[in-house]
């Protein structure tokens, strides 16, 4: 019997596959597979916004040097995240963990620590969840709910031209932690009595630690009027949400290196691990800001707020999207973010 390797689909392959074997027979499902989160359509001007993820020891982290707080703040944010780029707010979350028999309580109780900890900073309700034993490390599952107003709602599939490309925050620098937290890894298990070198990585070590979900950025565009006309969060690299953005919403795309926001920390610390801090940026993922495209009509009521940065535009043609250069280069940009499979 013929056997196909999972790697030569990758993660969004698989899950188009899965897609098309399923269809939506309840009329309250407004959007399922496919997006940041599902829509589901409970009544009211409301809907409710469904999304869960998975993290997974020795995958998705590592307990050498990830505290357990910070590690249980990470999987609610990740989610969280997921519900701001539906331009939602966060409501609730369920926790189900599988657990290995070296995890002791009181590591447990840190775990839950950092739960507690996201959850008063995004004002969300812990209301369930599982615990199980596992056999191969810690594994983690949250789901996250939310709503949004009907009007408001965001998808990844509706950018059109002429829109405005923009991004919260600033980008790559949480894969430059991860870059560091890996040599002081190495360093520890050549030398166990070494100490931790990270006194100048606190900002990129702390993104890749515990970034944060951008749920300011929605009540940010909720005061000042704006709607984004797609959006999508910033989990796998930029250009991979670009690319991601592209082809659901069938549109190509034009983004100007100069405007990429990069902190000076994260440019130290590309410099030092001699990487370009733009390939960190495009490709190194983990970031969780938000990547949206407004109406070029709404570019006056976002252009003082700090938070979002105008990066590029939207074009009509799928088959371009580029990275405009310093040097006046076009360079078509690919995904060579993180692969999941």
């Amino acid at each position: 019997m013929k056997r196909t390797e999972l790697s030569s689909l990758g993660e969004f392959g698989l899950i188009d596959r899965i897609k098309e074997k399923f269809t939506a027979t309840h009329p309250s499902t407004v959007r399922g597979i496919g997006d940041d989160a599902a829509v589901i359509d409970t009544g009211g001007d409301h809907y409710q916004l469904i999304s869960t993820d998975l993290l997974i020891e020795g995958v998705h982290f590592d307990l050498t040097y990830v505290p357990l707080q910070h590690l249980g703040y990470k999987a609610v944010a990740v989610n969280v995240s997921d519900i701001a780029a539906m331009n939602g707010v966060p409501a609730q979350i369920t926790v189900s963990v599988g657990l290995s028999n070296r995890i002791s309580l009181e590591a447990i109780d840190a775990l839950y620590e950092g739960i507690q900890s996201a959850c008063d900073a995004y004002g969300i309700d812990l209301v369930g969840g599982d615990t199980s034993t596992s056999r191969s490390g810690l594994v983690i599952s949250v789901t996250a709910t939310g709503r949004v107003h009907k009007d408001k709602i965001t998808y990844r599939n509706t950018a059109q031209a002429a829109d405005i490309l923009c991004i919260t925050g600033d980008i790559g620098a949480a894969y430059l932690g991860l870059q560091a937290l890996e040599r002081e890894k190495r360093e520890f298990l050549e030398n166990p009595n070494m100490q931790p070198q990270l006194d100048d990585k606190s900002y990129v070590v702390g993104r890749q630690l515990k970034p944060q979900a951008r749920t300011d950025v929605v009540h940010d565009l909720a005061e000042a009027g704006v709607v984004p006309t797609a959006m999508i969060d910033v989990s796998d690299g930029l250009a991979s949400e670009i690319m991601h953005l592209c082809t659901q919403s069938g549109v190509g795309a034009t983004i100007f290196e100069e405007n990429i926001p990069i902190d000076d920390h994260t440019f130290l610390a590309a410099d030092e691990f001699q990487i370009s801090p733009i390939t960190a940026a495009l490709n190194g993922g983990e970031d969780y800001e938000l990547l949206m495209t407004i109406k070029q009509a709404d570019y006056e009521k976002i252009k003082n707020l700090p938070n979002i940065t105008p990066i590029g535009y939207i074009n009509a043609d799928p088959k371009q999207i580029d990275l405009a250069t310093k040097g006046g280069n076009r360079v078509p940009i690919q995904a060579q973010g993180w692969q999941h499979l």
